[in-house]
């Protein structure tokens, strides 16, 4: 646990959210509350709702019922470019990175919309400060050596710790991952493991996962959903042991 977790209060709070499309009900009812400077991992099996809670929690989705706060303030219904502005960062299962620039490019081109008004006649030699920054977010997620290489040709794994990067550039205080290791290898994974261990240690780090097995050895407290409803919560080895658990996610009777 990192010393930011010294302050008990919830830095995130999803309070009775419910999120509809149409007739389906894909979160029924949600309650939870994250504690600053805590690793969590939201799990479940797919269909889960982990999607939709991730696209709630970030401000993809409006919910249709409930309200969210963050750092006590009631965040529900914030245009989804300002989670930025207030120190929420996130990552998503599909890489988003621009393919056509540079991984350097990419990084700085981030921390400019965040920190500088866009002008197209401004020399580039006056970002000199965001050309430091991306520098140092790209040694940040292992990725200085392959600064100058076309972000479409990076491998997937690179591609994914790129736009860590991209979304480290705006400063969060929290930042939501949407299943990081989707599509990795093996040693992928674990370059991407590691990389969350250590910005764990800077922030507060929410995943969204259904490798249950991947998390328990990694995060500090897991929150399970079952069918677009809160099942479980407690640490790996709370829910490890958690009989309904089983039942509902490993198929145990």
């Amino acid at each position: 646990m990192s010393a930011l977790a010294a302050n008990s209060a919830p830095i995130l709070e999803v309070s009775n959210v419910t999120q509809r499309f149409g007739n389906f009900t894909a979160l029924n009812n949600v309650s939870v509350a994250f504690q600053t400077g805590q690793l969590t991992a939201i799990i479940g099996p797919n269909g889960a709702g982990k999607s939709t809670f991730f696209n709630v929690a970030s401000g993809a989705f409006a919910p249709t019922a409930g309200s969210i706060k963050f750092q006590g303030r009631d965040i529900t219904g914030t245009p989804q470019h300002g989670f930025a502005r207030i120190g929420i960062a996130k990552s998503f299962q599909i890489t988003n990175v621009f393919k056509q620039l540079s991984a350097h490019e990419n990084v700085r081109v981030s921390a400019q919309m965040r920190e500088t008004k866009f002008e197209l006649l401004r020399a580039r030699a006056s970002y000199q400060s965001l050309t430091e920054k991306a520098d140092a977010l790209l040694e940040r997620v292992g990725l200085a050596a392959l600064g100058n290489k076309q972000a479409g040709d990076l491998a997937h794994g690179q591609q994914r710790a790129l736009e860590i990067a991209m979304a480290l550039a705006s400063e969060p205080v929290l930042l939501l991952m949407d299943e990081p290791t989707a599509g990795m290898s093996p040693e992928e994974t674990g370059v991407m493991m590691r990389l969350i261990t250590t910005l764990s240690l800077e922030r507060t780090v929410v995943l969204v996962e259904h490798k249950m097995k991947l998390v328990m050895g990694l995060c500090e407290r897991l929150i399970v959903l079952h069918h677009g409803e809160f099942l479980a919560e407690g640490t790996p080895e709370q829910i490890r042991n958690n009989a309904e658990v089983r039942r509902v996610y490993l198929g145990e009777t």
